[in-house]
């Protein structure tokens, strides 16, 4: 890097790749990443969820990840955020259901009751 010129592209190449994890106006999908989380599982359903969510170019949804939610029980936990809605809460993901999750629920706007921490907990 020669110059403040150069650094000033990089740094806009580099957002442009990570435009999904951007967006905070749209619908937010969240994964917990604790150590809970990630050891059962949720990274691959944090990757199912990014790719679907880019094979779909679906540009006003985030996918980003946070700590622990609070119900190590239950992980991997995906939280999704929706505009003007309530939060949903999907439980013991893997990454058929996550993907399950973009198209009904995000691209369809059909809650998956059956995946919920309501449903769970019956």
């Amino acid at each position: 890097m020669k110059s403040l010129e150069e650094l000033k592209k990089i740094r806009e190449e580099a957002k442009k790749r990570v435009v999904l994890r951007e967006n905070r106006e749209g619908i937010r999908v969240v994964v917990g990443m604790a150590t809970c989380g990630i050891s059962a599982g949720a990274r691959p359903v944090l990757m199912a969820l990014l790719e679907e969510t880019k094979k779909r170019n679906l540009k006003d949804v985030t996918v980003n990840q946070t700590g622990c939610i609070g119900v190590c029980r239950l992980e991997p936990i995906v939280e999704v955020y929706k505009p003007g809605e309530e939060k949903v809460t999907y439980v013991d993901m893997n990454e058929e259901k996550a993907r399950k999750v973009i198209a009904e629920h995000i691209v369809n706007g059909n809650i998956i009751y059956e995946y919920t921490i309501g449903a769970y907990e019956d």
